[in-house]
């Protein structure tokens, strides 16, 4: 991604977010725990990755790891369908 596309994505992200540690916050909370929501995780991570969080980029490749192409392609969506409404 280029950095003007970067920035772009980082300027329609802010009103809904403070910063990058509020999506790395919830990454976190749908990847543990018993009842562990990969696809949400990956969502949330995404999008801290594109806010600039290194650590969500990094964790979003290990949730990668336990998902089937279909899972990684939905989490994918979600993340634009929110991107898109936010």
């Amino acid at each position: 991604m280029s950095s003007a596309a970067s920035a772009a994505v980082q300027q329609m992200l802010q009103p809904a977010f403070a910063d990058a540690q509020d999506p790395f916050r919830l990454g976190m909370m749908c990847s543990t725990g018993g009842s562990a929501d990969m696809v949400a995780a990956h969502k949330w991570f995404n999008i801290a990755a594109m806010l600039g969080n290194i650590e969500a980029a990094r964790l979003r490749r290990e949730v990668a790891e336990e998902m089937s192409d279909a899972e990684i392609a939905a989490a994918q969506r979600a993340a634009r369908d929110w991107m898109t409404r936010h």
